[in-house]
C-alpha cells in the first residue's frame, strides 16, 4: 500500500548556510521523491537522510516527529518552517480512490529509540536475574525466589538501584522492539533501524521488512547504509551523496563496492 506517494523538499534557501537543515541541503538539487512500498533514503554519514526522514515527519506531522529548534519566543523555527514549505503528494488505496489522510498510528522511529529500549530491557532483565540468584545463594529454593522478584518487596528492591550489563541479545531485542511497535496498515519512516545488529540480524531484519511490506500493508520509508540490508530490501533506493538523488542499484552504491572490492581482494584467505 503506498499511502505517501511523492514528496518534494522545499525550494528556500537561507543567507546563513549555517543553519540547519539548509546547512546540509545547500548544495543538493533533488527532483521529487516517489515512493514505493519500501524506499531507501541511501547515504554516509553527513549525506541529510535522517534530516529528510524529520523533514518527511514533520510535514505529515507524525508520531516520532523530533523537533530541532529551540523553543524561545521571537526566535524563528527554521526547521519547522522549512517542513512546512515542503509538498507532497497523497496515493491511493486498492480501488484508486485518494487517501485524505496518512494513517493515524504511522510515525517515525528513530535508532537512538530503538537503543534506548534495548538498554531498558536489557537492565530489567539482568537486574531481576541478579536478585534471584542473590536469593537463592542466600539458601531460597529456586521457585520460591523466582515469585518473590514480582511481589512488592522485590519491586522495592530492584527499585534502588539500576544497572547495565552486556549478556543480551542486541539483535534479538531490537528485532522484538520493531515488531512489537509496527502495526498493519501504516506508513514507517525507519532511521538506521540496523544500528546494533550483527550481519545475520541486518539480514533478518530486511527479510521480516519486506514480508511486512508485501503481505500487511505497510510502507517504509529508510534511511541506511548497510549493505546487508540494502542487498536483502525490496526497495527503491535514493542516493544521497549524489547533487540530484538519483535513484541507482544497491550494486552501484560505493558502500557496497567498497565492501565488495575488499572481501574480493582477499579472496584467496577464503579459499585455502
Amino acid at each position: 500500500m503506498i499511502y505517501l506517494k511523492t514528496f518534494k523538499l522545499s525550494n528556500e534557501k537561507s543567507r546563513n548556510n549555517n543553519i540547519y537543515p539548509f546547512n546540509v541541503l545547500e548544495s543538493k538539487e533533488p527532483d521529487v521523491f516517489i515512493f514505493n512500498k519500501i524506499t531507501v533514503l541511501y547515504g554516509n554519514n553527513g549525506s541529510g537522510k535522517s534530516t529528510i526522514l524529520n523533514i518527511i515527519a514533520h510535514a505529515l506531522n507524525l508520531k516520532g516527529k523530533e523537533r530541532n529548534s529551540p523553543q524561545i519566543p521571537g526566535v524563528q523555527y527554521y526547521f519547522e518552517n522549512y517542513a512546512k514549505k515542503c509538498e507532497y503528494e497523497l496515493g491511493e488505496n486498492e480501488i484508486g480512490r485518494k487517501y485524505m489522510q496518512i494513517p493515524q498510528n504511522s510515525r517515525y522511529i528513530k535508532s537512538e529509540e530503538i537503543l534506548y529500549e534495548v538498554r531498558k530491557i536489557q537492565q530489567d532483565k539482568v537486574l531481576q536475574e541478579s536478585y534471584v540468584s542473590n536469593l537463592i545463594k542466600s539458601g531460597m529454593k529456586v521457585e520460591v525466589a523466582k515469585q518473590m522478584v514480582n511481589d512488592d518487596e522485590g519491586q522495592k528492591q530492584l527499585g534502588n538501584f539500576r544497572f547495565a550489563q552486556e549478556k543480551y541479545s542486541n539483535g534479538e531485542t531490537t528485532l522484538q522492539i520493531l515488531e512489537e511497535n509496527i502495526e498493519p496498515d501504516n506508513l514507517y519512516l525507519l532511521d538506521e533501524p540496523e544500528v546494533s545488529l550483527s550481519p545475520q540480524n541486518q539480514v533478518r531484519l530486511a527479510e521480516e521488512i519486506n514480508k511486512m511490506a508485501r503481505y500487511l500493508g505497510i510502507q517504509f520509508i529508510i534511511a541506511t547504509h548497510s549493505p546487508f540490508m540494502l542487498g536483502i530490501l525490496e526497495a527503491k533506493i535514493y542516493n544521497l551523496d549524489t547533487k540530484n538523488y538519483e535513484v541507482q542499484k544497491w550494486s552501484e552504491l560505493d558502500n557496497v563496492k567498497y565492501f565488495y572490492e575488499f572481501f574480493k581482494n582477499r579472496k584467496c584467505e577464503f579459499e585455502k
